[in-house]
């Protein structure tokens, strides 16, 4: 055995680094959160953010209103390219077609109302507000 391979035989693939390694979430703390606050189950059970990762695990995620259910192909702690990334898991096809519904039906919905007044007025604006104010 080289020494590379005896390194990664014993290197151990934490929950929150492989959710952000399979780009699930855009920071390893927020994938942390999540584990934390519920939002990742693995093998139907909650887990903590340092839980060990194998092989085979089913892991169940909900971000925002879409839900996610994966099984583990490989393993990696290293950030990569989107399409390294989905080598990592598999989707299952129920759980693909339940978050395209998901999908379809926010796009479905009414957008709210444009709001015209963003953020701060400019120079221009809150010299012609004043102006307005002061004659009266």
């Amino acid at each position: 055995m080289t020494e590379k391979s005896a390194q990664s035989a014993d290197e151990k693939f934490r929950i929150d680094k492989w959710l952000f390694a399979a780009r699930f979430y855009k920071t390893r703390s927020q994938a942390a959160d999540a584990v934390e606050r519920g939002q990742v189950q693995v093998n139907g059970m909650r887990a903590k953010p340092s839980r060990i990762l194998n092989t085979g695990d089913l892991l169940a995620i909900r971000i925002g209103p879409y839900h996610y259910l994966v099984k583990v192909l490989a393993l990696s702690n290293q950030r990569r390219s989107a399409t390294e990334a989905r080598l990592l898991y598999q989707e299952t096809e129920e759980s693909r077609q339940a978050r395209e519904a998901v999908a379809e039906n926010l796009k479905s919905q009414p957008t709210p109302p444009h709001y015209a007044g963003k953020g701060r007025p400019t120079k221009r604006a809150r010299r012609d507000l004043e102006r307005f104010m002061s004659e009266k």
